[in-house]
């Protein structure tokens, strides 16, 4: 009963705490509302060259322009889950060399819980681009009779969940090395930004290697690719979906482990 209150206060303190940001960040509404539409146009652009691509060619590696757009979907949304609840996590860098991250640790509130509450906004561009990506994918799929909407839509969802679960776990084990690196754009870039990058597109278009790694050592696939697989494709059994979960549990594991340690041997700026 007791671990059930401290729960239930750690998600009030949180929902509390994500609201005073909002609210903050509203005050700058031009600035909002132009992040959100250009976020938007970008990644609009960024499938649309693909979209050229299959046009011309009809598929890439047995996966059709309908398909790709759904893995491009579940990825824009899984991330834009993860950025909208921990946006700062991944700006951890700034905190630390700005002598910043002192404030929070003067906070009342778990260092991670204030971190992940800063600079709160919701994706809207990305969500919205989003959704209707998969809302059309689903449906040319469901229509086409390759899947079962009322099967694949509930796990599809669940998918979006468990990859923003992943590619939270993966950003904070990336950022909680910045207590010992403190300079970890580069190596951000390669954790997140590059690998986002890489299962934008099916993996089967890559070489044996990168695809290896993308599934094991840096288990970015498992947020779109390998629960397609199953749920588009049948092309691999159910427990696809469990080993998916059990990537996203590990990345998280690793990531909390890591800012544990890494928080514990932070030393102040004294600012």
């Amino acid at each position: 009963m007791t671990t059930l209150r401290s729960v239930r206060g750690l998600i009030a303190m949180h929902l509390l705490l994500i609201r005073f940001s909002f609210r903050s960040s509203m005050q700058y509404r031009f600035n909002f509302w132009f992040g959100t539409i250009a976020s938007a146009v970008i990644a609009s652009v960024e499938f649309s060259l693909l979209a050229v691509i299959l046009a011309r060619f009809g598929a890439i590696q047995g996966w059709t322009l309908t398909e790709s757009a759904y893995l491009y979907a579940v990825l824009v949304l899984a991330k834009a889950l993860y950025r909208s609840l921990a946006s700062d996590v991944h700006h951890l860098e700034k905190y630390l060399v700005s002598g910043d991250l002192d404030g929070l640790l003067l906070r009342p509130v778990p260092v991670l819980l204030a971190l992940m509450t800063r600079n709160f906004s919701v994706r809207v561009g990305e969500t919205l681009l989003g959704a209707s990506m998969l809302a059309y994918s689903l449906a040319a799929l469901a229509r086409d009779g390759a899947i079962e909407l009322w099967v694949a839509l509930p796990l599809t969802l669940a998918a979006v969940v468990n990859g923003a679960l992943l590619l939270f776990g993966i950003g904070l084990a990336t950022a909680a090395m910045g207590f010992w690196m403190t300079r970890i754009e580069v190596l951000q870039n390669m954790t997140e930004d590059a690998a986002h990058t890489a299962v934008r597109y099916p993996l089967s278009i890559y070489p044996g290697w990168l695809k290896a790694l993308l599934s094991t050592a840096l288990p970015v696939a498992f947020v779109n690719y390998w629960p397609a697989m199953f749920i588009l494709k049948g092309a691999v059994g159910g427990w696809t979906l469990a080993l998916s979960a059990a990537a996203s549990a590990a990345a998280l594991a690793a990531g909390g482990w890591l800012w544990s340690r890494g928080l514990r041997s932070y030393q102040s700026t004294g600012s």
